[in-house]
């Protein structure tokens, strides 16, 4: 079914972190096509984020401008939290609003845990969670301002259900998930939607795991429009939207209805001989919040005391 009304962004800025190629460019692109004005934010780094150079922004840049759209480059990294405000407070200044965030920066350096340096570790964990956290700060007073923004957190397969040697990866993409699950909540009465996208698309950090028929199934640009209803006035909150080859599907948090032991002295047996009723999805919900957990809890030990 063919959708009756355009997503469109006119008279919107977006800002899109690691948009110099790949998936941030393919978004950056789009957005500007559907009329947003967009500041197109990359490093410029290799795949395992060493060098740094601004060009890639620039090319992207000047492609948005040559097909009549507006942009400008930034080659801010999304670890530095000065540059960031930086970054924000040149669009302020061109265009006097953002309405768009997407944060897609990031690297990988992928070795099993065992082989991992800390260093390894903590740097993944700086670009993917905590450059997102530092440019969503950053914007998150201008939105509450508007009374409107919208937010994307990019998460990935890898946090949502483990790839094996992605340890530093994986910790930094779940984290997202729980950031967007909070912010969401936040949010909400200021209009501010905020929503992961997992990927999957054919980028400097797939190209070596996959075959080249899949890989050309796998282009960014299968991806983006997930991204694009993400951002879009009509966009769902606290939603994990997954992407790749044209397949969108959703990915849920959720928790089974469970059973309880109270203070039984064999409680701990108990727990290991009902695996069946723990693993039971039969009765599942996807908590609106954190203290739903606990509600449900409570009620089955009120409603055994009773």
């Amino acid at each position: 079914m063919i959708q009756d009304t355009a997503i469109r962004f006119d008279n919107q800025v977006a800002i899109v972190t690691g948009a110099g190629g790949g998936l941030g460019r393919s978004h950056a692109l789009q957005l500007a096509a559907r009329g947003a004005k967009v500041v197109v934010n990359d490093l410029g780094v290799a795949r395992d984020g060493s060098g740094n150079s601004v060009s890639a922004a620039q090319r992207v840049v000047d492609e948005i401008r040559a097909a009549g759209g507006e942009a400008i480059a930034s080659g801010a990294s999304v670890t530095d939290p000065a540059a960031v405000q930086a970054m924000v407070d040149e669009a302020m200044q061109t265009w006097g609003r953002i309405d768009i965030l997407v944060n897609n920066a990031g690297f990988l350096r992928d070795k099993t845990f065992s082989k991992m340096s800390l260093d390894d570790f903590r740097s993944i964990v700086d670009v993917h969670l905590m450059g997102a956290v530092y440019c969503t700060k950053a914007v998150w007073e201008i939105m509450k301002q508007q009374n409107y923004g919208r937010i994307v957190m990019t998460t990935s397969s890898s946090g949502l259900f483990g790839n094996f040697g992605q340890a530093n990866y994986g910790a930094a993409k779940m984290a997202l998930v729980g950031l967007m699950q909070t912010l969401a909540l936040e949010g909400h009465k200021y209009g501010i939607n905020v929503n992961c996208l997992a990927p999957t698309a054919a980028t400097r950090m797939t190209e070596e795991l996959m075959t080249p028929e899949d890989l050309a199934m796998l282009v960014p640009e299968r991806v983006t429009p997930g991204m694009l209803y993400l951002v879009s006035r009509e966009a769902p909150t606290r939603m994990i939207l997954c992407a790749g080859a044209g397949t969108f599907s959703r990915s849920n948090v959720t928790l089974t209805d469970g059973f309880y032991v109270g203070d039984a002295p064999d409680a701990a047996e108990q727990v290991a001989a009902n695996l069946e009723r723990l693993n039971d999805r039969s009765r599942e919900i996807v908590p609106t919040t954190g203290f739903q957990q606990s509600q449900m809890e409570l009620a089955k030990a009120r409603a055994a005391k009773n």
